[in-house]
């Protein structure tokens, strides 16, 4: 995406979750989208592309990286996790960590059809979850 340019006609935002987590993180270390990109080597005009949504995460996990390490986030913490699930989910991917786990990749159907059955509360979400981490 570095250097890469996309026309921009009729180009709609796409969720803008993970381009609001990126500023958020950028933001909290006191520095201006340039200063940012000018420190870590991003294009000023495709990164701020990038955190209004008009361009969806990047694909690479090295790019999605390199984003992460500017923002200071550090490798295994929660804001790491997140940033990485952020940018999968976002390009409606399933993060590749849960997609390594045969057990979890086995369970997912199940999932897959409770959501769709059913109206689930956040609090039995949470369960299920709870419930295919300890299987």
């Amino acid at each position: 995406m570095v250097g890469e340019s996309v026309p921009m006609k009729d180009k709609k935002p796409v969720n803008t979750s993970f381009g609001s987590l990126l500023k958020q993180h950028r933001q909290s270390l006191g520095k201006t989208l340039r200063e940012f990109c000018l420190e870590n080597g991003f294009d000023p005009g495709n990164h701020s592309r990038l955190e209004r949504g008009l361009y969806p995460p990047p694909e690479g996990h090295d790019l999605i990286e390199k984003y992460a390490l500017a923002a200071d986030l550090i490798p295994g913490t929660d804001d790491w996790i997140e940033f990485f699930d952020t940018a999968a989910l976002e390009r409606g991917n399933i993060p590749t960590d849960l997609m390594a786990d045969k057990e979890v990749v086995e369970k997912l159907p199940v999932l897959f059809r409770t959501l769709r059955a059913q109206r689930v509360t956040p609090e039995s979400l949470n369960d299920l979850v709870e419930k295919i981490r300890r299987s």
